[in-house]
């Protein structure tokens, strides 16, 4: 698979934007490592491979166990995440899968027993920035390079 365009050259003010967006997300209320594991799972269902790969490296640069990253793709089946890191991966799939899933009230209730208002909103946020990623990285056939 060939890239299609270099997005960050052909839109310079849309790229600083989601530069910037990405730098305010990383410093809100989500701790780094949970970060990662949403980035990561996000990618994963927007079928970005170019995101998952990078988001991985980072994690295990920060200290995620192989183990651990191998099996976000199979969260709800592993006993290796927390409950807030479960709450947080719930809420990752139903916000970047909101057309299938309208967010349901059981996944909100549930992030809500791990995360105050506040961490919602900011938890919510990460979710839709690496989404707006996976978008770009996706559509213009960014690939994972070694």
């Amino acid at each position: 698979m060939s890239p299609r365009l270099d997005y960050y050259s052909a839109s310079p003010k849309a790229m600083k934007a989601m530069i910037a967006l990405e730098a305010l997300t990383s410093s809100l209320s989500i701790e780094a490592p949970l970060l990662h594991l949403i980035k990561i799972r996000a990618s994963q269902l927007n079928g970005c491979a170019f995101c998952t790969d990078m988001h991985s490296v980072e994690a295990r640069r920060a200290g995620e166990t192989d183990r651990r990253l191998y099996a976000i793709a199979v969260w709800r089946d592993s006993g290796f995440f927390n409950l807030r890191e479960r709450a947080a991966l719930a809420w990752t799939d139903a916000v970047t899968l909101l057309a299938e899933s309208h967010v349901p009230d059981d996944v909100y209730e549930q992030a809500r027993t791990k995360f105050n208002e506040g961490e919602l909103v900011d938890l919510t946020m990460a979710v839709s920035t690496i989404s707006s990623w996976n978008r770009l990285a996706v559509s213009f056939r960014q690939v994972p390079s070694d």
